[in-house]
């Protein structure tokens, strides 16, 4: 089974740590020891609870879409000239930057401080590990 430390934990589920131990102790997370005697989280649990209760923030939008991947940020920047924009977006610890018509961007009023969603819908989307394994 796959364990994560605390702050790994934490760093998914945007908590504490403090939050992450509380969870270990109410047996919301599964609880395990790396080899050096450090206390880890099974990585499997927190999946589920991500799953179970981090469903996307509410969608300001509230459109129906065959899109599943929609991550809902905070415009930070928008870089604009007479033809395209480059729209970039916080969602929670992920940017997601997105070029669009100068035009859509005036339509849609957006600049800083607008929230919006980023709406992914591919055919092809690359999933990397931080091990380097396909």
């Amino acid at each position: 089974m796959p364990h994560l430390r605390i702050h790994e934990a934490a760093d998914f589920l945007a908590v504490s740590t403090d939050t992450i131990r509380r969870m270990v102790d109410a047996g919301t997370l599964v609880a395990g020891e790396d080899d050096g005697g450090r206390r880890t989280v099974d990585a499997v649990s927190v999946a589920h609870h991500a799953r179970e209760h981090l469903r996307a923030l509410p969608d300001p939008v509230g459109r129906h879409t065959s899109a599943r991947n929609r991550l809902v940020g905070i415009v930070t920047e928008v870089v604009a000239d007479t033809v395209m924009a480059q729209v970039e977006l916080q969602c929670g610890p992920f940017r997601v930057v997105s070029l669009l018509s100068a035009e859509a961007v005036r339509e849609m009023g957006l600049e800083p401080g607008v929230v919006a969603v980023a709406v992914i819908k591919s055919t092809q989307v690359v999933i990397e590990t931080p091990d380097g394994r396909a």
